[in-house]
């Protein structure tokens, strides 16, 4: 018998009694509790979902080039990468930012570059996604007044924060402060969106890069799950109603090649979060139960070798997300294996979700997989897996003290030995790897990243530095609010507007909070 990627049996046959004492409630209608079938009722029959371009690299002014290209190609929403130092909420001149500056994203040092990355692009039209955890609160405060300067209310503005720490240390380490401080912030974020961005998604709880560590669909469904109730519960300990916050929470998941369990896993997921949030939370507001979530093609299936084959892997990615009902998508480029994605293979990727959505038939009907045997069953078995996940990390403590104890992670390193094993094995088939090998592959010349970028934005800095007026005062407000309970989005916007450079703000909150340092868990 076959398995799932999760370790369930795959029958080679369904039949009606596959689904024998199943409960019909449990599918339901579409956007109708528990949202089996999708959050909204009409789903991509009346649009489709949000097309997502991730890219950002180099300087401000590169990545505006490239964003300016993707929305002319038909791209609805943007997605931006930022570089390694910004995630850390270092400047591009800090000694730990050397060799890494624009290499994996774009440099956001200051206003100053913020101006720049979104100069010409209309920001009361264009929802923006930007992919930053520990200094999440930084990056949109800079966002959102780039866009008062454009004249746009803080009531227009649409997009999303991922803002997600718990999975960072789980699964990336692209943390800053402990875990307690962290759920701190996000609770502030959550409470001045809901005064100030009534329109933005407030967190992306991602299991995206937990899949692409080597979690399987229904750990990475349990544990990101697992720490949206983490952050539910902060809000609520902070003061806050949920239904006053729940509505602007969304998530993020990777789509696999395997279709039909990545379409089970995102119905049971919704299934699983509507029944959390009304069973536990006593939310009262569908909207509170909807599970929202973005989606990204796997990165870790795409190959350097044959990477055109990685146009097909893609497509059904892509497939995958569209018929489990996400709401937007981002589809990886063929030759991300091996670089920063050239500008026509961006486009290609783009092209790939615009020919499902206009060329296919798979927009004309909502969830076309319900009731088939297979799909509900494996939708079934997958709800199982997760929740007995969940109640695991429940009996725990919770998330946070899960994490402490090491087991999220050392679930999911069994898995990626698992897998690893079975590759090469030659048991999991990777086309082009470990069968239907080539002896070379076609030369292929890769976008690289200018190095003189890390000098130019040093002497960016020092201008800022020499021109901007004194600080000190706004930064100690930051410190100020950091000790106490006032929330710390308000004196961290002044500072920016004032100039304050993204690691001067992080290091404000640092020298009251502190880092993070791991411990392992034997």
């Amino acid at each position: 018998m076959a398995i799932t990627e999760s370790g369930l049996p795959f029958e080679p046959v369904y039949d009606a009694e596959s689904r024998a004492g199943a409960d019909p409630a449990e599918v339901g209608a579409p956007g109708q509790y528990p949202f089996t079938r999708g959050v909204y009722p009409s789903m991509y029959t009346g649009r489709p979902w949000t097309m997502r371009q991730y890219a950002g690299f180099g300087t401000a002014a590169e990545s505006n080039a490239r964003y300016h290209q993707l929305t002319a190609a038909g791209t609805t929403g943007l997605s931006v990468a930022f570089d390694l130092p910004t995630q850390m909420g270092y400047d591009s001149d800090h000694p730990l930012a050397s060799g890494e500056v624009g290499k994996v994203g774009v440099a956001i040092d200051s206003i100053d570059d913020m101006r720049i990355l979104f100069d010409g692009l209309p920001l009361d039209k264009v929802s923006t996604s930007m992919t930053i955890n520990a200094p999440a609160a930084v990056l949109l405060l800079a966002y959102q007044i780039v866009a008062e300067e454009q004249g746009v209310d803080g009531s227009s503005l649409t997009g999303t924060i991922q803002n997600d720490v718990l999975k960072e240390y789980i699964a990336r380490g692209t943390y800053i402060y402990p875990p307690a401080a962290s759920l701190r912030l996000i609770t502030d974020i959550f409470s001045y969106c809901a005064a100030e961005l009534p329109k933005w998604n407030t967190i992306s709880i991602s299991g995206y890069h937990m899949a692409e560590a080597g979690a399987t669909p229904a750990q990475e469904i349990a544990f990101t799950l697992a720490d949206g109730i983490e952050y539910v519960r902060a809000a609520i300990a902070s003061g806050q109603d949920v239904d006053d916050f729940a509505p602007r929470l969304a998530f993020f998941f990777v789509s696999r090649t395997s279709l039909l369990e990545e379409v089970a896993k995102f119905r049971a997921a919704r299934r699983i979060w509507a029944k959390v949030m009304r069973e536990e939370f006593g939310a009262k507001n569908p909207k509170s139960m909807m599970l929202r979530f973005h989606t990204q093609t796997a990165g870790v299936q795409l190959t350097a070798q044959q990477p055109e084959v990685n146009m097909v892997r893609v497509t059904i990615q892509a497939l995958a997300a569209v018929l489990g009902g996400t709401q937007s998508l981002h589809t990886n480029s063929f030759d991300e294996a091996i670089a920063l994605p050239t500008e026509k293979a961006a486009r290609l990727a783009l092209r790939t979700q615009q020919v499902i959505a206009y060329e296919s038939d798979v927009t004309k009907t909502v969830d076309p997989f319900a009731g088939s045997y297979a799909v509900e069953s494996l939708t079934d078995d997958v709800e199982a897996a997760a929740v007995d996940l969940m109640e695991k990390i429940a009996e725990l403590g919770g998330a946070v003290a899960a994490i402490e104890n090491g087991f999220q992670k050392a679930e999911i390193e069994r898995s990626a030995y698992r897998i690893a094993n079975e590759i090469d094995a030659g048991e999991r088939v990777v086309v082009g790897v470990n069968k239907f090998t080539t002896e070379s592959d076609e030369p292929y010349e890769p976008l690289r990243v200018n190095p003189a970028i890390e000098a130019e934005q040093r002497a960016r800095l020092a201008t800022l530095r020499a021109e901007r007026g004194d600080i000190s005062g706004l930064l100690e407000a930051i410190r100020e609010a950091a000790r106490g309970s006032e929330n710390v989005l308000y004196p961290m916007k002044e500072a920016l507007r004032a100039r304050a450079t993204v690691g001067e703000v992080s290091t404000a909150l640092r020298d009251v909070w502190g880092e993070y340092v791991p411990h392992d868990v034997f």
